[in-house]
């Protein structure tokens, strides 16, 4: 007696693998490959292809203190200097990715800047160190160290919610990423 494909499947896993693959092959054969079925000389049968451009490469920066960061967006407005105020969009993350705090709502895209001063004794080391230089309207991705990162309770930014706060300060041991936004230089 004669095994359907299908039944010789059932007795031979090996055999539904055989099988698609020889499907495949058989598609390509009678038209479904581009090459065989000349849609490169019949363009009628194929959508226009975008132009690729080469992505812009990202580098990542890494200072004396341990601080690494990468510019996202460069920005063309004034420059971050030592002592400015500045207003900011953050989002800080755990090294493994896992969410602390944000001054932008991930849902209604709402955001609450905060204003933090460009002083070691006031901010974040680490922090201070990705703002220098940077212009208004750019955004930074920055990997802190625990060593220039929350060495006491006081430093900003700090969320003003109990829950977060607590996150940020119970993580302060390990390295934070901090994405931010320069919006404003005072």
């Amino acid at each position: 007696m004669e095994t359907l494909p299908f039944q010789a499947s059932l007795r031979f896993p090996c055999a539904s693998i055989f099988t698609r693959l020889q499907r495949r092959l058989l598609l390509q054969f009678i038209g479904y490959n581009s090459a065989l079925i000349g849609v490169n000389e019949h363009p009628v049968f194929a959508a226009p292809l975008p132009e690729m451009k080469e992505p812009e490469v990202i580098r990542t920066l890494k200072l004396a203190s341990g601080v690494k960061f990468q510019d996202i967006v460069e920005g063309e407005g004034p420059e971050a200097r030592e002592g400015d105020l500045v207003e900011v969009n953050y989002v800080c993350r755990r090294s493994n990715g896992y969410f602390v705090h944000s001054t932008v709502d991930q849902f209604s895209g709402e955001s609450a800047p905060v204003i933090l001063p460009l002083d070691e004794n006031k901010i974040i080391k680490g922090l201070k160190e990705v703002l220098l230089g940077m212009k208004v309207g750019g955004k930074r991705r920055a990997l802190i160290p625990p060593s220039v990162g929350y060495v006491n309770a006081n430093l900003n930014p700090i969320p003003e919610e109990f829950g977060p706060r607590r996150s940020l300060l119970s993580h302060a041991n390990e390295p934070l990423i901090f994405e931010v936004q320069l919006l404003k230089v005072l």
